[in-house]
């Protein structure tokens, strides 16, 4: 494993990258969420981008990197929904072909948007890792062009561009709740917030079911972990075993990455909902639940990313019926 590192200039180039092809996402006070906790927090609607997710800016900055002959040969990827979606879209807009290889595991809503932007599916194993032999096959036999979910500098620097938003919004921020799986997210933003903003604080959150770089944090090296279903599906996934970017950077600008349970999961999801009436999905709650259980110790303005809203409505609509039932009021029809 080679250590790499994305910089703030390529993440500054990414946003000339990504002009005009991805939304400028709101920041919005959370007036619930402030009361609560004594201190300005602030949410990054990012799950209000085009596919649903922040995985477009990633997408679309790494496509934007391909030479015309790469694209020529198509493109494929693995993914747990989110990044194959993205992909897919920005994929159509250019005409290029695109392969998306997910798991089992993965979301029929989240398959089935994927299939419908004109993407070529394929279902392979019951994880991620499993995914992932499917792409490298592809691309031996085939010559695809893999577009990585998450350890690649350009991915990386288009997730960043996320972080220079809300330091533009929040220029006093002083903790950024991030969403971690693979990583690209966490790293992009944290390198972008920590370049304008030393003395930010970065927190990651997962959940702790299968936490891949959690794990791999813990053992001081990238491990493989066992998969297993979670409200944040999109959180699933290893981060590979030859991490080149992802891990490093998770390792040396996180303050901390912390972990959540299912219900933990879903009070994030169903405060969303019932105080700031956004539908997320689990992955992109994880920063809401972490106020809500109290593990977030910070001293001046928040700022929680709200990473995607891809979620099956109807285990949605449970989850908030839920929260609604223990506090005996009419669950919404």
């Amino acid at each position: 494993m080679t250590d790499k590192l994305v910089t703030i200039a390529e993440i500054e180039k990414a946003c000339d990258a990504l002009a005009g092809k991805v939304v400028r996402t709101p920041t919005a006070n959370s007036v619930s969420l402030s009361e609560m906790t004594g201190l300005p927090v602030f949410l990054k609607l990012e799950h209000r981008q085009t596919t649903g997710s922040f995985k477009l800016r990633g997408a679309t900055n790494a496509l934007s990197q391909l030479s015309v002959a790469e694209k020529q040969r198509g493109v494929v990827a693995a993914s747990t929904g989110n990044h194959g979606r993205a992909l897919a879209y920005a994929a159509h807009l250019e005409d290029v072909h695109a392969i998306i290889c997910m798991s089992r595991l993965v979301p029929q809503n989240k398959v089935d948007e994927i299939r419908r932007l004109g993407a070529e599916i394929r279902i392979i194993g019951k994880s991620q890792d499993d995914a992932q032999e499917e792409v490298d096959r592809l691309v031996r036999e085939s010559g695809l062009t893999m577009v990585p979910p998450f350890d690649n500098a350009s991915i990386i620097a288009g997730q960043g561009t996320l972080g220079l938003e809300i330091i533009d919004d929040v220029p006093d921020v002083d903790t950024v709740l991030v969403p971690v799986s693979g990583g690209g997210l966490a790293s992009g933003v944290a390198a972008a917030v920590k370049a304008k903003r030393s003395a930010a604080k970065i927190v990651g959150i997962s959940m702790d079911r299968g936490a891949a770089m959690r794990a791999s944090l813990d053992a001081g090296k990238p491990v493989l972990v066992e998969e297993s279903e979670s409200l944040a599906d999109s959180l699933g996934g290893g981060i590979g075993i030859d991490n080149h970017f992802t891990f490093a950077m998770v390792r040396d600008l996180l303050d901390d990455v912390i972990l959540l349970s299912e219900d933990e999961i879903a009070a994030g999801m169903a405060h969303a909902y019932m105080q700031e009436r956004e539908i997320i999905e689990g992955a992109a709650a994880v920063g809401i639940g972490a106020l809500l259980a109290g593990k977030i110790k910070a001293k001046g303005p928040v700022v929680a990313i709200l990473s995607g809203r891809n979620v099956d409505m109807e285990q949605h609509r449970r989850i908030v019926c839920a929260d609604i039932n223990e506090r005996a009021e009419p669950c919404p029809s």
